[in-house]
């Protein structure tokens, strides 16, 4: 195992993905895997990586105002719950399943972020099941019914496989509830730091918490998450969001074949 390697990648790859408001918890898995790092410090570590990076890119964004409280509290809330029981009930499951499951979820992000994303006008609906969010010109409208258990869902399983979620809340927020891009992923980032924190402590009880290789790559992710942050706030995401859908579905196909090959 090769630390500065993994180092060097992690920072690259924390860049990347804080640019988009997807934590690469996806990608840290897998590169850690894919380096000989055992399965359940890899999910620990990256909960790590994730809790650093987001952290910093939480308060970049904060200070632009492109990050929607409500709805950060809201799906953080509940993703980060979700996280903690998946984190901590990933030692239950062997490194081989957890595996085909992160390469199921790693492909369907990558098919997600594939797609273009439509902001559509709202129109506020007055029933049971669904709250209306208005901040300043913007209405956003969350259909309760599918953003509960899809959010706690996502939250479950990025806690158990060490991923952030943030490949399937962005899509959630702009498609299901007309948020606008730049205000996604600087909510996103902010949700995926509470997540992280929670998966993080979830795994980490179970002592697959590694301070040498930790450490080391969260030092890294503190330094890509404050410049993809403040990349972030001068880029259009568009073309980030192809690039980082196909690298994401190559990443399945790796760690599907690591899987099959008992690896």
């Amino acid at each position: 195992m090769n630390t500065f390697l993994i180092v060097a990648i992690i920072f690259a790859l924390t860049v990347v993905m804080i640019m988009s408001g997807r934590g690469g918890g996806n990608f840290y898995v897998a590169t850690l895997v894919l380096l000989g790092v055992q399965m359940h410090t890899a999910s620990t570590t990256s909960q790590f990586i994730l809790l650093a990076s987001a952290l910093v890119g939480a308060i970049v964004f904060g200070k632009a105002r492109v990050m929607s409280w409500p709805l950060a509290i809201f799906f953080g809330s509940l993703n980060a719950t979700m996280a903690f029981v998946g984190g901590f009930m990933a030692h239950s499951f062997t490194g081989t399943l957890l595996k085909f499951i992160l390469s199921l979820l790693l492909f369907v992000a990558g098919v997600a972020m594939l797609f273009p994303e439509k902001q559509a006008r709202k129109v506020a609906i007055s029933r049971f099941g669904y709250w209306n969010i208005q901040e300043g010109d913007n209405l956003y409208v969350i259909n309760l019914w599918v953003a509960v258990p899809l959010t706690m869902a996502t939250g479950f399983f990025s806690g158990m496989v060490g991923i952030s979620g943030g490949s399937f809340l962005i899509p959630l927020m702009v498609v299901g509830c007309g948020v606008p891009v730049r205000t996604a992923v600087g909510t996103a980032t902010a949700m995926l730091a509470a997540t992280a924190l929670t998966g993080f402590a979830g795994n980490a009880l179970h002592g697959g918490f590694d301070p040498e290789l930790a450490i080391p790559c969260g030092a890294a992710a503190v330094v890509g998450g404050l410049i993809g942050s403040k990349i972030a706030l001068k880029t259009k995401p568009k073309s980030l969001k192809i690039i980082s859908g196909v690298l994401t579905i190559v990443a399945a196909i790796a760690m599907l074949a690591n899987a099959v090959s008992g690896k």
